[in-house]
């Protein structure tokens, strides 16, 4: 994950794409234990900050984090 330490602390962890989520699952297995792992099914086909991810993922993202 991005942030392990973060990840330790995190009660939910998202991730972009369906293969984002397989193979962190697979990877952090232990440490997702009592976790959800979301996918927000976003296409991982955009630049940072492109206008259109950040307008995706404050639509998808706020289900799951309050700000």
């Amino acid at each position: 994950m991005a942030n392990h330490r973060a990840s330790s602390r995190a009660d939910v962890v998202l991730v972009m794409e369906k293969s984002h989520r397989n193979k962190i699952s697979k990877k952090y297995k232990e440490q997702l234990k009592g976790k959800r792992l979301v996918c927000l099914d976003i296409p991982d086909i955009y630049a940072r900050m492109d206008p259109d991810l950040v307008k995706l993922l404050e639509a998808r993202v706020k289900r799951y984090v309050r700000f």
